[in-house]
């Protein structure tokens, strides 16, 4: 146990019975324990394996390198159709927990002979991703722009893109990439400050 994780663990909960459980099924596998995105992280040899972490309606493991995990319980699921690594395995009660622990530790033994293997998720390029034609209208018009999102990270590139084409009407999708060129040209992310 990593005292740095503690305050995760003892802080009021509505999962605090699941958290407490899964912390001892994922330490009873050999990992190293640590913090990370204020989360408990479990850890191989610096490698991310397992991270517990909870919602409204669920508390959850999510298995970094999930799509690349057998699943022969299908209890590995896929946050968003926008998620390409990680798998969440999902529990709404203690009892689910313990009636799973055997097939938690297998699953956990797996995720570390991916990390061992140093298996990599083949993630999509930002160019697999469809331009919607309001944003290429103005990258065709306006070369500033056409450079400066050229040199944001792949990372910023994929979030500008997924943020201009999850509008269903085309006026919000022109409403949206207007409001960003000031900050594309900036050289920032969407999420940027």
């Amino acid at each position: 146990m990593n005292p740095k994780v503690d305050w995760f663990f003892n802080k009021p909960s509505q999962w605090q019975e699941e958290y407490d459980k899964l912390r001892m099924i994922i330490l009873g596998c050999g990992l190293t324990e640590e913090l990370k995105w204020g989360q408990p992280c479990y850890t191989y040899n610096n490698g991310n394996i397992v991270l517990i972490h909870g919602f409204k309606e669920y508390c959850a493991l999510l298995f970094f390198k999930g799509a690349l995990m057998n699943d022969p319980e299908g209890i590995l699921i896929q946050q968003t159709e926008n998620v390409q690594s990680p798998r969440q395995v999902r529990f709404s009660n203690l009892l689910e927990i313990v009636e799973q622990e055997n097939i938690l530790k297998a699953y956990i033994a797996e995720a570390v002979e991916v990390e061992k293997a140093g298996l990599k998720v083949e993630l999509k390029k930002t160019s697999d991703y469809e331009v919607p034609a309001e944003f290429q209208y103005k990258l065709d018009h306006i070369p500033q722009l056409k450079a400066a999102f050229e040199a944001l990270t792949p990372g910023r590139q994929r979030g500008y893109l997924f943020y201009f084409s999850h509008a269903k009407r085309s006026e919000t999708r022109q409403a949206r990439v207007e409001k960003c060129i000031p900050q594309i040209l900036s050289g920032k992310g969407l999420d940027d400050e």
